[in-house]
């Protein structure tokens, strides 16, 4: 099978092994990433609840700051992708970036496992760039074992997100443990066996990968001058320089990251663009509607991204966690998106395949307005329970916050397996990677707004259900209107797609 061509080269899918209808490296990536989410999800759900316990001794003013750092942190995590997805389209190639991230990623794991401010920011900011290199291109690679116009294509990014979403399941169940009844109390978690669990996770990422690479016969490894080694130590090198950059943009605040990030969006958008226009016509347009979709993106995390911050201080005080004599861990609730993307997955993916066979597959865009609607939903069910369900000890049922993930988990597979799929079809074909990198970078800034939303929700004093009803009810109309937007305007995005479904 052949792939899209690039000015003077046609690209050919080598005819690789089949596994359950798919390529087999898919597999190989399936479990690569399976790992890398084990380690990044192994410290979101413990990250804010350390930084009000380490750094504020417990006190519930510190929900802002956590809140505000979280978001920064994640949105870097994204944005980092801009770059990552350059380094392998122009320097290195995909394979080797993600070795080299993986690396970092270790490193930076490991390293906040030290309780120290500075040291933590620092260990987050190796963290980020690690992510940048590594995150964008294995997503990229998928793409890649697939011509553009393969069916199975958005299937196959759809298994590849239950490999992401098996890591996110499994890390949250297996860190608590190790954190609460190992290393330390229900009371006093010991919270950097959490890190340091997530940074041998990343280690074993890093070992599959590097073994495993063999069976892509090629496939995103460097060709002509991206094969010098030199280059390898180049983008060390630069690695190790951007991380004190990560770090003073660690430092200077959600509301001066959100400056950055908004002319980094706009200048990778200027990029795409004149990519696009030398492209003709048909490329244009397809950059014009992967652009406007991810402006909806950036909608979509932000309110989505409460999970690992408004919603952790929201299960940790507001939701009754007892359940008979049992006491629901707060971080076992960063599991429930997981087993609902797990389950739902296959279903999702298998609806979309039937719609297709029939001819009424909803077009990208309108799966991304329902993604959004069922945002909103979720939002909508937590202002019914905090207007009309808090108990009299001042809580609310477990089961609205459990159902609360389930219908976004349903919003999240409309639109993230989607949207990755998405770029690889609509970006311009030289620049794939940097689309790639755009999307991670539409999502950061979307994740930085939920960071500042987040704070907004605990307000000054810590969460309380007045302060959480008026953020949840802001959340709740945002996303609707927006949804309602982008399934309006669907017809117009769709035919800027000149036929890409």
């Amino acid at each position: 099978m052949s792939g899209a061509a690039t000015p003077g080269q046609q690209v050919v899918i080598p005819e690789f092994k089949q596994i359950m209808g798919h390529p087999s490296p898919l597999w190989m990536l399936f479990m690569t990433e399976f790992w890398e989410r084990f380690a990044f999800y192994g410290i979101r759900w413990a990250l804010v609840l350390y930084i009000v316990t380490q750094f504020y001794g417990g006190s519930s003013v510190g929900e802002a700051d956590a809140n505000l750092t979280y978001g920064s942190y994640l949105a870097l995590v994204y944005a980092g992708a801009v770059f990552g997805g350059y380094v392998a389209d122009k320097v290195i190639g995909y394979q080797r970036s993600i070795l080299i991230g993986a690396v970092f990623m270790a490193a930076g794991l490991f390293a906040i496992t030290i309780p120290d401010p500075n040291i933590f920011k620092l260990g987050l900011a190796t963290i980020i760039v690690g992510n940048g290199l590594f995150k964008p291109n294995i997503s990229t690679m998928v793409g890649k074992l697939y011509s553009i116009n393969d069916t199975r294509r958005d299937s196959g990014f759809t298994i590849f997100y239950m490999g992401i979403n098996a890591g996110a399941f499994l890390s949250p169940i297996l860190t608590p443990i190790l954190a609460q009844n190992f290393f330390g109390t229900p009371e006093m978690p010991a919270y950097k066996v959490v890190f340091f669990a997530s940074g041998i996770g990343m280690l074993i990422s890093l070992v599959w990968f590097a073994i495993g690479r063999k069976t892509l016969q090629g496939i995103g490894a460097p060709e002509g001058a991206a094969q010098n080694p030199m280059r390898m130590v180049m983008v060390v090198i630069g690695g190790l320089c951007v991380i004190p950059v990560m770090y003073g943009l660690l430092k200077a605040g959600a509301g001066n990251l959100q400056i950055v990030l908004s002319i980094l969006f706009v200048l990778l958008a200027i990029m795409l663009m004149i990519e696009g226009i030398r492209g003709g016509k048909v490329v244009r347009d397809k950059t014009i509607a992967m652009l406007i979709i991810f402006f909806f993106n950036i909608l979509f995390w932000m309110f989505f991204e409460q999970a690992g911050s408004s919603f952790t201080f929201l299960a940790d005080k507001i939701v009754n966690r007892n359940l008979g004599s049992f006491v629901f861990p707060t971080g076992w609730f960063q599991s429930v998106n997981s087993v609902a993307i797990i389950v739902c997955a296959p279903i999702i993916a298998w609806i979309w395949v039937v719609l297709g066979r029939r001819d009424a597959n909803p077009s990208i865009p309108r799966k991304f307005g329902l993604g959004i609607i069922f945002n909103a939903l979720a939002f909508g069910l937590l202002i019914y329970a905090l207007s009309a369900l808090v108990g009299a000890n001042g809580k609310i049922p477990f089961w609205t916050l459990f159902a609360v993930y389930w219908i976004q988990s349903v919003g999240e597979l409309c639109l993230s397996p989607i949207g990755l799929s998405m770029v690889t079809k609509l970006a311009p074909t030289r620049l794939v990677g940097l689309g790639m990198g755009g999307w991670f970078l539409s999502t950061g800034i979307g994740n930085n707004l939920s960071g500042i939303f987040a704070s907004y929700v605990s307000g000054k004093e810590g969460m309380s259900v007045a302060s959480a009803l008026s953020g949840y009810t802001f959340g709740f109309w945002s996303l609707m209107a927006g949804g309602v937007i982008l399934l309006l305007l669907a017809p117009v995005i769709q035919k800027l797609m000149h036929g890409v479904k």
